[in-house]
Parts: C-alpha cells; sequence; structure tokens
C-alpha cells in the first residue's frame, strides 16, 4: 500500500500505469454497454406494474450509483493530496468531476422522466431528489472553484476541503429513503438482502452499471493522462515523449 502511494506521487510512473490498464477499461465498456443495452431494452421482460416504461431503470440506476461513488473516489482523493501533498491526486480529483455532474444530471433527468409514469409529475420535493439536486449543485462548486484560480494546481487544498466536505451528502442520499418517509423506493440493489426483482431484469442491470464503471475508469485514465502532461508540460520525461 505505502509503496503505491509512494509510487503515486510520480507523475511519470502515474502516466505509465494509466496507459497499460486504459484498454482493458475501454473494451470492457465497449462490450459490456452494447450487451447491457440489448439485453435491457429488448430482451428483459417488461414490469407487471409499469409494463415497458420501468426500463429507464437501466440508465437512471448506473447513472445513480456513478454520481455517489465519483464524489466518494474524488473525497479519497483529496483526503490522498491533503494528507500526503501528492498532486496527481488531485489531478485525478479534478478530471473525475465533470463525469459525476454529467452523472448527476443524467440520473435527475431519467429519474423525471420515470415519474411521470410512476408518480404522475415530473418533480416533487422528495428527500432522495432533493439531495441529488443538492450533489449536483456539489459538483459545480467544485468545478467552477477550481476553475476560479488561473493555473489546475491553485486553489487545489480549496477544492479538496469543499469536496471532503461535501461527500457528507453521500450516506444522506444512501439513507434519505430509509430515514424519511420519501416517495423513492428503496435501493435496487443490496449485498445483504436478494434482488426484489427476478434475474431477468436485474442481470442486465447489473451488465450497464458494470459497463457505467467501466467507462467512468476508462475516460478518467485518458483524462489523467492528459492532465498530467498539461500539468507537468516543462518536466523532462514529458519533452522526452515529445521527441
Amino acid at each position: 500500500m505505502w509503496t503505491f502511494v509512494h509510487k503515486l506521487g510520480s507523475p511519470k510512473w502515474s502516466y505509465a500505469i494509466c496507459g497499460r490498464l486504459q484498454p482493458f477499461f475501454w473494451v470492457a465498456a465497449l462490450i459490456l454497454l452494447p450487451i447491457g443495452t440489448v439485453w435491457s431494452l429488448a430482451i428483459s421482460p417488461p414490469d407487471y406494474q409499469m409494463g415497458d416504461s420501468y426500463r429507464i431503470i437501466y440508465v437512471h440506476v448506473p447513472s445513480a450509483i456513478l454520481a455517489q461513488s465519483v464524489f466518494v473516489a474524488m473525497a479519497l482523493a483529496s483526503a490522498v493530496f491533503l494528507i500526503w501533498k501528492i498532486k496527481v491526486a488531485d489531478m485525478a480529483a479534478s478530471v473525475m468531476a465533470p463525469f459525476g455532474a454529467a452523472m448527476t444530471a443524467l440520473g435527475l433527468f431519467s429519474g423525471s422522466l420515470w415519474g411521470v409514469p410512476t408518480w404522475g409529475t415530473w418533480w416533487t420535493w422528495d428527500a432522495r431528489l432533493t439531495s441529488m439536486l443538492i450533489q449536483l449543485f456539489l459538483y459545480i462548486g467544485v468545478i467552477a472553484l477550481r476553475g476560479a484560480f488561473g493555473r489546475g494546481d491553485q486553489g487545489a487544498k480549496a477544492v479538496a476541503v469543499l469536496t471532503l466536505v461535501g461527500v457528507v451528502n453521500i450516506p444522506i442520499i444512501k439513507y434519505s429513503v430509509v430515514w424519511w418517509n420519501t416517495l423513492h423506493q428503496p435501493a435496487t440493489f443490496s449485498l445483504t438482502e436478494r434482488p426484489a426483482m427476478p434475474a431477468s431484469m436485474w442481470m442486465p442491470l447489473l451488465v450497464m452499471v458494470l459497463g457505467f464503471y467501466a467507462l467512468f475508469i476508462a475516460l478518467t485514465l485518458y483524462r489523467l493522462r492528459n492532465e498530467l502532461i498539461r500539468r507537468e508540460s516543462r518536466a523532462r520525461w514529458v519533452q522526452a515523449l515529445a521527441d
């Protein structure tokens, strides 16, 4: 663990390891997402109550899960940056934020579409929806705060602190359906309980979730390599790549 953290402090090593891992996750995403899409839209059976409208779950659930997971990953990277002063961790957090914001927006949009046939309204100030909206504002705040500084390494500590404060919202999102009386249904996946959905429905959903994760990791590795080149443009190892 300590060896990995030490190596993470080397931009050159991080650039190399990202290049090695990136193709595997691109391949995984290109395999899982098409399979999950066809399986969920054409093969899985319609819901006995909601019919085919329930199929939006195959986009809504993965995007909602990623919206939370990405912010947790950003918080971990921010903690590594603040504790060990590893700039690569700050770079990783910076490249994750736009994807997390996009997933949060997609989760809110798909949830609104799903709410029309399910609840009869596009929006309600439900605890889960409201906390997810706050999550989107947190993403926007992190991105805006970083953009307020001229260079990528300026204001990094302020962004890291905001991220660590904002991660408090994640358990609120997760347990909002338990703590308050909400319209939103409980979690679709649980590590301690058997899925309420039949296997013909939750298996394609699982494939979609894994595909979204693979896409997130692949994009993060790709963008992190670009960020490393941008911030370390004057380093010898970067100039050697150009040669």
